[in-house]
C-alpha cells in the first residue's frame, strides 16, 4: 500500500476518483454550492489528512494533471472557431473589453492589497488569479509568488464564476451574448467558461478567447506589477 502511495498513480487515481464522486453528486442534487470542483477538492484534501499523506507525495501525481491542463486549454478554441464570422465582425470592441478587464482587475488587486496591509509574497499570488491554472502559476513564480497559493485562487475565482456569474450579470443587466461571454472568461478563466457554455455558444465561444487574450494581458503586465510592488 506505501509503494503505491508513493506513485503518480496516487495522486492521478484519488483525483479522478474526487471528481467522478463530486460529479454525481451535482448531478443528482443540482445544488449550485456542490460544485464538482469544489467538492472534489474537499474530498482530495479530506483523505489527505485524514492518511496523513502530505501534499508532495500526492503531488507527484497532481502535477501530471496540471500538465494536461495546458493542452486541454487548447480545445477552447473550437467554439471561437465556429463563431469566428461574429469574432471578424466585432474585434476591435471584444479585445478591448478584454484588455481593459484584465488590467482593471490586475491593477485593483495591487492597490487593495497594499490598502489592506497584504504582505508581498499574497500580493503576487493573487494578481494572476482570474487566468487559467498553467498560466497564472508560471506568472505567479516570475513575481516571487507561491504558485500553489495562486491555484488556490484561481479555483475560488473559477467556483465563484461559475456559481455566482450568471446571477451577477443578470443583477447588472448585462443581456448581450458577447458582454457576458467576455465577463465570465476575462474573471472566472475555463471553470467560468463551462458555465458560459451552457448559457449558448457565442457566451462560450468569447469566454474561451477571453482566457487566452487576458493570460497574454497578465504576462505583458508583469513588469509593471513587479514595479508596483516595489514602490508601493
Amino acid at each position: 500500500m506505501l509503494d503505491y502511495i508513493n506513485t503518480p498513480i496516487f495522486g492521478v487515481g484519488i483525483s479522478i476518483l474526487a471528481f467522478t464522486i463530486s460529479s454525481y453528486i451535482a448531478r443528482r442534487t443540482k445544488i449550485m454550492l456542490l460544485n464538482p470542483l469544489l467538492v472534489g477538492m474537499i474530498i482530495v484534501v479530506g483523505i489527505l489528512l485524514a492518511f496523513d499523506i502530505d501534499y508532495e507525495t500526492y503531488n507527484l501525481g497532481g502535477q501530471m494533471i496540471t500538465f494536461f491542463l495546458g493542452p486541454a486549454t487548447v480545445v477552447l478554441a473550437v467554439p471561437l472557431y465556429k463563431q469566428r464570422a461574429l469574432l471578424k465582425g466585432n474585434l476591435i470592441p471584444i479585445l478591448v473589453g478584454i484588455v481593459v478587464g484584465s488590467a482593471a482587475g490586475i491593477i485593483f488587486v495591487v492597490l487593495a492589497g497594499r490598502l489592506l496591509g497584504l504582505d508581498r509574497l499574497l500580493i503576487a499570488s493573487l494578481v494572476p488569479r482570474s487566468t487559467t491554472t498553467p498560466i497564472a502559476m508560471e506568472i505567479s513564480t516570475l513575481l516571487d509568488g507561491n504558485p500553489a497559493l495562486t491555484a488556490i485562487f484561481v479555483s475560488v475565482m473559477g467556483i465563484s464564476g461559475y456559481m455566482f456569474g450568471e446571477k451577477l450579470l443578470k443583477l447588472f443587466g448585462v443581456n448581450h451574448p458577447i458582454a457576458r461571454g467576455i465577463a465570465i472568461g476575462t474573471t472566472s478563466h475555463a471553470v467560468g467558461t463551462a458555465k458560459a457554455m451552457e448559457l449558448g455558444e457565442v457566451e462560450g465561444a468569447m469566454s474561451s478567447l477571453a482566457i487566452s487574450v487576458a493570460g497574454i494581458v497578465t504576462v505583458l503586465m508583469v513588469p509593471g506589477v513587479l514595479w508596483l510592488l516595489n514602490i508601493i
